[in-house]
């Protein structure tokens, strides 16, 4: 039988809950502490880089649609392969509505290494709603952190006129407080069942990445068919 948090009284439960909760505001204030560094960094000019879209090539400062800030993630990207990794396919099906940035004069899209035609292919596979950019022929890409064959990341831009700068980055698990799914895994109280999280005995674990969706389960959920 699968291990289960001890039953207590209300009263016990209520303090327990508080002690919680004075550690949870402590880090929302932590983050808000985080949120107001990163306002502050500094900026770093860019190239005139060239990627690819739906309808050709296309600059990077003409990818911020008149807007004056830019997110993009870095799909994980492998030629020839059916199915894309599918921790970025699932990380990117979160995102079905993205009119709230626009009150924020901002764009969210997706940047790949894939040839555009194939990545237009398979983002319509699995149902993806981002607009995507082909980074196949521009350095881009590997000079955000996420080459040919390699990782995902997350990077932020401003734009000034023609001009572009890079305000931010991340990658690996960086990228969670973007999700959705993860912090609401996280309340649960067997949490993500992964055996690197430091859980009571007894409780259910299994390997990293294991309870996930793979790329074929976001097309059978989300895609065409």
């Amino acid at each position: 039988m699968t291990a289960l948090p001890p039953v207590v009284g209300l009263e016990e439960w209520r303090t327990e809950l508080d002690a919680l909760r004075m550690r949870e505001k402590a880090a929302t204030r932590e983050l808000d502490a985080i949120a107001a560094q990163r306002r502050r960094l500094p900026m770093v000019e860019l190239p005139d880089y060239t990627l690819e879209g739906p309808d050709g090539p296309v600059r990077l400062v003409d990818v911020f649609e008149g807007r004056t800030q830019l997110i993009t993630y870095s799909h994980m990207w492998f030629p020839g392969k059916d199915w894309q990794c599918g921790g970025c396919t699932g990380f990117t099906s979160q995102y079905t509505r993205l009119e709230f940035l626009e009150p924020y004069d901002a764009r969210f899209v997706i940047v790949t290494q894939g040839p555009i035609a194939e990545a237009l292919a398979y983002r319509d596979k699995v149902g993806n709603r981002m607009d995507w950019y082909s980074t196949a022929d521009s350095p881009f890409g590997a000079d955000m952190g996420a080459p040919p064959d390699a990782g995902f990341a997350v990077n932020v831009f401003l734009r000034d006129g023609e001009k572009v700068y890079r305000t931010w980055h991340t990658d690996g698990r960086g990228t969670e407080q973007l999700s959705h799914t993860f912090p609401l895994i996280d309340l649960l109280p067997w949490g993500r069942q992964e055996a690197w999280q430091d859980s009571p005995e007894g409780w259910p674990q299994s390997s990293t990445g294991e309870g996930w969706f793979d790329s074929k389960d976001i097309a059978r959920l989300y895609g065409p068919s």
